[in-house]
């Protein structure tokens, strides 16, 4: 099983889950230590969007996802 769970590892080591998981038994996991929310995603996300609107912007594009709208 494969599951992506937020997470915040307080100052005392004590891991606390964003989110209710209920398991059958002891899982092993791993933990990535992300930067701040205030840095990072937001930044990202504008930084890339010049880059990423080559292709959003295409017809091409445009008729793909037509039939969500």
């Amino acid at each position: 099983m494969l599951k992506t769970v937020e997470a915040v590892l307080e100052a005392d080591g004590r891991l606390r889950l964003l989110e209710q998981v209920d398991l059958p038994h002891a899982r092993r996991v791993l933990v990535i230590f992300l930067d701040d929310e205030s840095e990072g995603a937001g930044e990202t996300a504008l930084l890339s969007e010049h880059a990423l609107a080559k292709d959003w912007e295409r017809p091409e594009e445009d008729e793909a996802w037509q039939h969500l709208q």
